[in-house]
């Protein structure tokens, strides 16, 4: 039997090598199963119409970058390209999966538009997303949470199914017991500002956690007026007080690192220009 098997197998292979490449038996395209075991998390693919809701929360427009940490099939970043017109990009930690995604975008023919690479979200670099997406276990949107806190004042971020625990979301959605959260990175305005305006210049103190502000405001020695009022959306932000004549004066304006400017106007009618810097 086994002098007999040597000259089949060798037919066989010659056999095999003269066929057309076309008749070759080829490799099957690899195809995830829903549950299979990833790198830290397991691959659940996010439904289509949550993934919709999702970019629509970020206000998705073709000026954006979006960033969806852990691709799976790249659906995400399907939809942001080829719905919404956005540059997108996946990073998929599995090779094949991310092989996989591509494929995928070239099929639905995106890939002008939005990419996938293979990569670590905690070392592959993604600050210049203006928005990022994400179906990540609560763990791992902690990890990433310092890293996402220190992104531009206004990067909108969307997560399906987990929060940031005590970073408390701006915007939470259900879907068919499905639900999405939405964050603006918040500036970072915490500390002691010279406050300037109308010829007047004041101490600004703020603290501060996530978006969430207080503060006071000095003025004429140890007097000091709480704030009213105040918000920090991104780099926007806007407060206001009442000084010790009893006029409220109400701020709006922009953060831009150690410095902040906008207008300001008073229940008298007066109104002007402000700017404060850190000291």
């Amino acid at each position: 039997m086994i002098a007999l098997a040597r000259p089949l197998l060798a037919l066989a292979v010659a056999l095999t090598l003269a066929l057309p490449a076309a008749a070759q038996p080829k490799d099957k395209d690899y195809e995830p199963q829903v549950g299979q075991a990833g790198k830290d998390v397991i691959w659940v693919p996010t439904p289509d119409d949550v993934v919709e809701r999702m970019l629509r929360m970020a206000q998705v427009t073709p000026n954006d970058y979006v960033v969806d940490l852990g691709a799976g099939d790249g659906k995400i970043a399907i939809a942001a390209a080829k719905k919404f017109g956005a540059r997108s990009l996946g990073i998929e930690y599995n090779p094949d999966m991310a092989k996989h995604a591509q494929r995928n975008l070239e099929k639905a023919g995106v890939t002008a538009r939005a990419k996938i690479i293979q990569g670590d979200i905690f070392v592959t670099d993604f600050t210049q997303a203006t928005v990022v997406t994400m179906y990540l276990l609560p763990a791992l949107n902690l990890k990433l949470r310092p890293q996402i806190l220190a992104m531009r004042p206004g990067t909108r971020v969307v997560s399906h199914s987990f929060n940031m625990e005590d970073w408390e979301p701006d915007e939470t959605s259900s879907l068919d017991g499905r639900r999405a959260y939405f964050w603006l990175v918040p500036a970072n305005v915490a500390g002691t500002w010279n406050l300037e305006f109308g010829g007047e210049r004041h101490e600004l103190a703020l603290e501060q956690r996530y978006q969430k502000v207080d503060g006071s405001v000095s003025f004429r020695g140890a007097m000091q007026a709480g704030l009213r009022d105040a918000r920090l959306r991104g780099a926007a932000f806007s407060f206001a007080y009442v000084d010790n004549g009893g006029v409220r004066r109400d701020f709006t304006g922009r953060v831009s690192g150690n410095r902040m400017e906008g207008s300001f106007r008073a229940e008298t009618g007066a109104e002007g220009k402000w700017s404060a810097a850190k000291k």
